[in-house]
């Protein structure tokens, strides 16, 4: 079964028991945290794969680790060490982050600029995106990519809006080609 399979299974199941208990936003709050860990520090998912290591010994350790942490996603982190899908983690938490988005009518939105967006910008995008998508909220997230020439591209989950200038130069491009043909 694939990773992706396992983490949608596992946050789904996840969601389900943070949605019961009333604790999503404090799930929310620590997966993220989680997944910082897991996904800056290829050292600890090397320890908590390591085959030689007793399982009694990485309990502790994450018992140690995430001490702060709420039972239930302490109790995850386990079972994904104990069955050997630690791997799947990172998109546990992404799955995790996906259902909480859509539960609360939450878009996120990657922006790709050539140079950092100002606030003013930020918000002027989210206001559009908002009416846009139909979407209570918009989170922003931008990268810079000096290749886009100018303008933006905007990535929605699996939609891209694409306004930059080398993103209007390939189109110019293939209607010029296929005007040829």
């Amino acid at each position: 079964m694939s990773e992706a399979v396992v983490a949608k299974r596992y946050a789904d199941a996840l969601f389900q028991l943070a949605t019961e208990k009333n604790k999503v936003d404090t799930f929310l709050t620590e997966l993220d945290m989680v997944k910082d860990v897991f996904a800056n520090d290829a050292e600890v998912m090397n320890f908590l794969s390591h085959p030689r290591l007793k399982m009694n010994e990485k309990m502790n350790i994450i018992d140690k680790a995430f001490a702060k942490c709420d039972q239930d996603v302490k109790n995850v982190v386990k079972l994904l060490v104990e069955r050997q899908r630690i791997n799947a983690m990172t998109l546990v938490v992404e799955e995790f982050i996906q259902r909480y988005n859509d539960a609360n009518d939450i878009a996120h939105a990657i922006v790709y600029s050539v140079r950092e967006l100002t606030e003013d910008e930020k918000a002027q995008i989210e206001a559009s995106l908002k009416k846009q998508l139909n979407k209570q909220s918009i989170t922003i997230e931008n990268v810079i990519q000096p290749s886009l020439l100018g303008g933006l591209r905007i990535r929605v989950g699996n939609t891209i809006f694409d306004g930059s200038i080398s993103g209007k130069l390939n189109r110019m491009k293939q209607s010029m080609v296929s005007a040829t043909l």
